[in-house]
């Protein structure tokens, strides 16, 4: 795994989460800087969907909020999808049902976890629930330059997202996804992974070994897709927290990219201050 390319799309996560859940709109045409050095790239579309529904807040998922964004980099051809994940994951992990739902794009594809697909069905490029869905709008967006490459990133729920997204993108689109998740739940049963496995091969999966997400929902119904890379937040000589030992601490971006840029030899990325050991 390039480590400097897995901080750049991080980044273009963070970027994601910067936007305000509850503003609607299109972030379009702003640049973002990502990467060392950092490279630029312009936004496309922000991305819609309905947030995600848990036993505690079923409401939440009638309300719309902004998801994700979709980029071009300003500088070459390649464009990239960051998603973001929710506060509401911490919900669903306490209400820890975990109902498999037929996936809905590609019937042979066995079953993926019902909050996220529910979710993953509402995101469209526009506010408004009739606009096209990522996959099929897509080869129409106004991309300033002939896409050669797409790349699709997420953390934690977002994670989850861009696996589904990835196998529609793959399946149903033209277009061949190269994938970096961090902190993804498992999102599909062992039929889902065998044909996400095949379908999309180029897929790194990050998951520091002592968060919990990453651990859930458990096996035999669920599985995780192949391409993982650990991280560890403990080291064992001296043994030491080099992150706080808190749930939160230990899944947030801002940390696993603490954990990236260890491993760069350059800059290290500041933890929140409240993660410190």
């Amino acid at each position: 795994m390039d480590v400097n390319q897995a901080i750049l799309y991080a980044q273009l996560v963070n970027a994601a989460y910067a936007v305000d859940p509850t503003n609607l709109a299109n972030s379009a045409g702003q640049i973002i800087p990502a990467g060392t050095p950092a490279a630029t790239y312009e936004v496309v579309t922000t991305i819609y969907a309905n947030d995600l529904a848990t036993d505690m807040h079923p409401e939440h998922g009638k309300n719309r909020v902004s998801i994700g964004l979709i980029l071009q980099a300003t500088a070459a051809n390649d464009v990239v999808i960051a998603i973001r994940g929710t506060e509401g994951i911490q919900e669903w992990i306490h209400d820890a049902q975990f109902l498999p739902v037929n996936c809905p794009f590609m019937p042979a594809a066995g079953n993926t976890e019902d909050g996220f697909t529910a979710m993953y069905m509402s995101m469209k490029t526009g506010a408004d629930a009739a606009s096209p869905s990522v996959a099929k709008a897509l080869s129409t967006l106004p991309f300033r330059k002939p896409v050669t490459s797409l790349t699709i990133c997420g953390h934690s729920l977002g994670g989850a997202l861009a696996t589904l997204l990835a196998l529609d993108v793959a399946v149903n689109t033209p277009f061949d996804p190269t994938v970096f998740t961090y902190a993804s739940p498992r999102t599909g049963d062992s039929q889902f992974v065998a044909i996400y496995n095949h379908a999309v091969p180029d897929t790194t999966r990050i998951a520091n070994r002592v968060d919990l997400v990453p651990k859930l929902p458990l096996p035999p119904l669920y599985e995780h897709v192949l391409g993982l890379y650990e991280l560890s937040s403990i080291t064992l000589v001296p043994p030491a927290f080099l992150i706080k030992p808190d749930i939160a601490c230990q899944h947030i971006l801002t940390s696993y990219l603490f954990l990236l840029s260890r491993l760069t030899g350059g800059p290290i990325l500041p933890l929140k201050p409240e993660c410190v050991p």
